[in-house]
């Protein structure tokens, strides 16, 4: 494992994204911010992308602290990726500023908890553009600004969808038309030496958990007893499965999902959980924090 001057622990060498130009959205909170700083910590130029400004300075600011300014330093682009226009003019801005797109990863999405008949069409809309149309628009924009003459790797972030997603329906479809347009790309982008795939989280102890209200976090906090593992996951456990996918180990990984789940697709009613009696947790990011409402069942 490679330490680093500030204490980021990453599985990977030291230097593996060195020159590289690595897009990430979403990347002013949670797993972006995170997966930004393990990808900065490798060497990698991040162009960070997502609706807040402030947050995204805030990220750069700790990329130059944490791990030094790499040559062309860290870029900040405030975008709306489900506004076309904006999403071609941000991807242009990159090309002409940090000189070429190497890889992606489409960490942006949102959703909220509701069922099906109590989500308006606006709701509905909203989440899907989001998840969906977003992770579209950047992706075309890349593979056509770029990565069609260079190649280059893509990472599309999918959910705990296998089998429905109840309560969150419209997040659910969105990343099942996610998961389609992944091995869709996959096929049609290949001889470009385009490669896309996909992460899949399950339960991750991430900062987006405390944007639901009470209610539902305290339904998240019951949810470790569901895991085989019996934990949630870290930040870094999603990170370095995205890590690995736009990294040159998985040159012939096309078109795949990672799940990073604990295993919970695989539970089934007819087999009770015992408790854990071990387990282990990688955290390889010195700045992470729980959710404030999971400070207690984010550790295993």
């Amino acid at each position: 494992m490679s330490q680093h001057a500030t204490g980021y622990r990453s599985v990977f060498r030291e230097g593996l994204f060195a020159e590289k130009v690595i897009v990430v959205t979403g990347a002013g909170s949670g797993l972006g911010r995170c997966t930004a700083h393990e990808l900065a910590s490798l060497g990698a130029r991040i162009a960070l992308i997502g609706r807040s400004e402030e947050k995204l300075n805030t990220v750069r600011a700790e990329l130059a602290q944490d791990h030094g300014e790499p040559s062309g330093g860290h870029r900040v682009y405030p975008c709306d990726i489900r506004n076309e226009q904006q999403v071609r003019d941000t991807v242009g801005r990159i090309v002409a500023e940090l000189g070429r797109i190497d890889g992606l990863f489409n960490c942006a999405g949102g959703q909220f908890p509701a069922k099906l008949e109590k989500i308006s069409l606006n709701g509905w809309d909203a989440v899907v553009r989001n998840n969906l149309h977003g992770t579209f628009l950047m992706s075309r924009e890349c593979y056509t600004q770029w990565m069609q003459s260079h190649g280059g790797a893509i990472v599309n972030m999918l959910a705990d969808i296998w089998g429905g997603m109840p309560g969150m329906g419209h997040s659910g479809a969105a990343r099942g038309g996610v998961w389609n347009l992944t091995e869709t790309a996959a096929c049609e982008w290949g001889h470009a030496g385009v490669r896309v795939n996909a992460v899949a989280p399950g339960w991750i102890a991430s900062a987006g958990m405390d944007s639901y209200d009470e209610a539902y976090r305290a339904l998240l906090r019951s949810l470790k007893q569901k895991v085989p593992l019996q934990r949630f996951g870290t930040e870094s456990e999603l990170a370095s499965a995205a890590v690995f996918l736009l990294s040159e180990a998985s040159a012939f990984i096309n078109g795949t999902v990672i799940r990073v789940d604990g295993g919970v697709p695989n539970a089934r009613h007819s087999w009770p959980l015992p408790p854990a009696e071990r387990t282990i947790q990688y955290n390889g990011f010195p700045r992470y924090q729980a959710p404030a409402g999971l400070q207690d069942d984010a550790a295993p």
